[in-house]
């Protein structure tokens, strides 16, 4: 029998960001993860999305913006990126951001300090 993993072992290379229930359901949120900008979406009582917060296209902040669904729309041009792939689902943006994995723990948010998918790190605008 093995031992259940322990909380250290489980966040390790996570942040904490916030308590769950400070996070509104379907309005983004900005959070800054170890010197990161995020943009944190609760799509759900027990889902949680992060992304990078800059726009690929218009280098503005995406938690700005407004959620459809599981994308989130930036406000200058109207790109939405998937909150589960980080692609945009069509023009203008053409590149994806990075996307996060999020841990709820205990009722508090952990997100990872390094995006899923390592070769899509944020652009400095």
């Amino acid at each position: 029998m093995t031992d259940p993993a322990t909380s250290a072992d489980v966040l390790d290379g996570f942040e904490l960001v916030c308590q769950l229930d400070e996070l509104e359901v379907g309005r983004p949120a900005a959070a800054d993860v170890a010197g990161l900008t995020m943009a944190v979406v609760r799509t759900s009582e027990t889902q949680v999305h992060a992304i990078d917060d800059i726009c690929t296209h218009a280098h503005v902040s995406l938690s700005e913006g407004d959620l459809h669904g599981c994308e989130l729309e930036c406000w200058m041009h109207g790109s939405r990126f998937d909150l589960r792939t980080g692609k945009p689902s069509g023009p203008p943006a053409t590149e994806p951001v990075g996307v996060y994995a999020v841990r709820i723990l205990d009722g508090a948010i952990w997100i990872a300090t390094m995006p899923t998918d390592p070769s899509v790190l944020p652009k400095e605008g």
